[in-house]
């Protein structure tokens, strides 16, 4: 069985009984699967509301369900991951502009 080490080396499935083969065939790193765990902010949140195009909605519960994963949390995981890169993108512009 091969293993995923990387969140990039799923592809993306056309239909259920592809993803159902593939997962036969391969397993998540375990590693991988504990750094995806979202920890909680221990602050509030708040709830807001996104349309999707339902094609896409889908695909992400998908996505999330073979990752055992809930798809807001990984959505809000991803979310969470593009705005560090974006604010580590940002500061280092800020850095390089200044010298």
């Amino acid at each position: 069985m091969k293993t995923i080490k990387d969140w990039t080396e799923l592809p993306e499935f056309d239909s259920e009984q592809d993803e159902h083969d593939y997962w036969q065939k391969h397993e998540i790193d375990g590693d991988l699967m504990n750094g995806s765990v979202h920890e909680p902010d221990s602050r509030e949140s708040t709830t807001i509301t996104l349309r999707f195009d339902p094609r896409m909605l889908s695909r992400i519960k998908r996505m999330a369900r073979s990752r055992y994963l809930n798809y807001q949390s990984m959505m809000k995981q991803w979310l969470s991951e593009r705005l560090e890169d974006e604010t580590r993108r940002s500061d280092a512009d800020s850095n390089s502009e200044s010298k």
